[in-house]
């Protein structure tokens, strides 16, 4: 619907400025079922001030929509257990399937805001946010979404007058906070710290939108023109592959698969001598991590048949069962596929002190994901950058990541491929889908070796384990997580 110049909309009169808003809205009613065919999420965020009016501006906005295909979230302070998520867990668990919409009345903004007021950030740990910020909107911009942010300005003036006119009334006292009687105290303070936000995060993917709410026969109109035009756009640059950015993480240099020497034993005794000794060094540390608030990703992957299971099972049968997670991550359902691909991984974070253990993980973007056509090159190339970026995040926040690659040769995949079959409670472990991904050996090896080159970087490195032998490989591994866990902890003291 093309743009408009505010002030040639104020020179109009009433009943013209009623049927721009009728046309406009209609207009969105009609897109919706447009972004539900092409599969457009959209996520309007609508910041501000207390009582500038985000919540009347979401309900003119809606008025008009089918309820089934989109919600209104009022993100309200993190609770404590939402504390113990890195910061933008909770915000990622919020977006939107593809073909629906999100309104969210206030977000990252506001929690990010308030902390800068009440002096919780120091310089560098305030732009880190802000890189963190703009990385997640990006990334969403880039798997497809429409991201709309507004800010809805209000003066001093006009929000002391609104904020006494609800105080006047016992029946709306209630909307009032201490937050919003401490903007009007001190205004300014908050001011400034808005307008270093929306200079920080205003990014030609997802730039600021300010709204003057002072002018109420503008606000409807100019958002909806936005959100219309958002759209319009967005759909018209559906297909077009987004940038890959420049890798710049610092990578440790992973050997090929092909160079590794499999041929690396233990003997029964020795097995159950260290094993014994790992564990009980693994259980005390648990206690450790507990007390001090660290939290343990470690992610598994590897060749079928390759004793995964059982070396998850040796490591989980150190630790108090209170205190981990195994997360067994198979195809993603009609939810997740609808999602950004590391949607589901946010939501199986583990809480500061726990551990989250994942049977297969983000990395089936670019192996299976990638080697089966369930997604784009362009969106296997751009996401070995985003997994960095989402590891540094969770480096960041304080998680020990320890990630595994299981490997076998294929000599010994097809022996234990035959014992499976011929061992009537083996058998399940065995399907189709595993002699179907077998046959694909050398282009999963090739993929492989690409994932292990450019995602073993210094905060989240990668470990191959040799499994041919799977006694070896489960000490192997118990004494990786030991060592990082370690190094965590020395870290955090020094």
């Amino acid at each position: 619907m093309g743009e408009f110049k505010e002030n040639e909309i104020q020179k109009l009169s009433q009943d013209e400025l009623k049927k721009l808003l009728k046309d406009v809205r209609g207009k969105l009613a009609s897109q919706q079922q447009i972004i539900k065919e092409k599969k457009l999420p959209v996520i309007v965020l609508v910041e501000g001030f207390g009582a500038s009016g985000k919540g009347t501006l979401i309900s003119y906005l809606i008025r008009d929509l089918d309820p089934r295909f989109f919600k209104v979230i009022p993100v309200k302070p993190p609770t404590k257990e939402e504390k113990r998520k890195p910061f933008l867990c909770r915000h990622m668990e919020n977006i939107p399937e593809a073909g629906q919409f999100v309104f969210l009345d206030s977000g990252w903004m506001e929690e990010t805001v308030f902390d800068m007021v009440d002096g919780k950030f120091t310089d560098t740990e305030l732009k880190q946010r802000f890189h963190d910020i703009n990385i997640f909107e990006r990334q969403l911009v880039d798997n497809g979404y429409l991201v709309l942010k507004i800010f809805v300005d209000v003066s001093k003036e006009n929000q002391e007058a609104r904020i006494n006119k609800l105080l006047s009334d016992k029946d709306t006292t209630w909307r009032v906070s201490k937050r919003d009687l401490d903007e009007i105290k001190h205004h300014k303070k908050y001011e400034n710290a808005f307008s270093t936000f929306i200079s920080a995060t205003n990014t030609k993917k997802a730039p600021w939108h300010v709204i003057d709410s002072s002018k109420k026969e503008l606000v409807e109109l100019q958002v909806y023109h936005l959100l219309v035009n958002g759209i319009d756009n967005a759909i018209s640059h559906q297909n077009e592959p987004a940038d890959i950015p420049d890798n710049v993480f610092p990578l440790i240099k992973m050997p090929k698969l092909s160079d590794v020497n499999l041929d690396v034993s233990l003997t029964r005794e020795e097995y159950k001598t260290k094993l014994k000794a790992a564990q009980k060094k693994l259980k005390n540390l648990h206690n450790k991590i507990y007390r001090m608030g660290v939290p343990v990703i470690i992610a598994y992957e590897g060749w079928d048949a390759a004793g995964k299971g059982g070396n998850i099972k040796r490591l989980t049968s150190a630790l108090d069962a209170r205190g981990f997670t195994v997360q067994p991550i198979a195809s993603p359902d009609v939810h997740e596929k609808n999602r950004h691909y590391l949607w589901r991984f946010y939501k199986r974070l583990p809480k500061t002190g726990h551990i989250a253990i994942f049977d297969r993980t983000w990395y089936g973007r670019v192996m299976v994901e990638r080697l089966e056509g369930f997604c784009s090159e362009n969106d296997w190339q751009r996401a070995y950058n985003e997994i960095n970026e989402f590891e540094k995040n969770l480096s960041d926040w304080g998680a020990v990541i320890v990630k595994f690659w299981i490997h076998i040769d294929k000599d010994t995949q097809l022996k234990r491929f035959k014992e499976r079959e011929q061992t009537p409670e083996k058998q399940w472990k065995i399907t189709d889908e595993d002699w179907r991904n077998r046959e694909k050996w050398d282009d999963y090896e090739v993929a492989v070796d690409e994932m292990l080159a450019k995602t073993s970087t210094s905060f989240a490195p990668w470990h191959i384990i040799q499994s041919n032998d799977k006694l070896y490989a489960r000490i192997q591994a118990i004494n990786i997580v030991i060592d990082a866990i370690e190094a965590k902890l020395k870290e955090i003291k020094n």
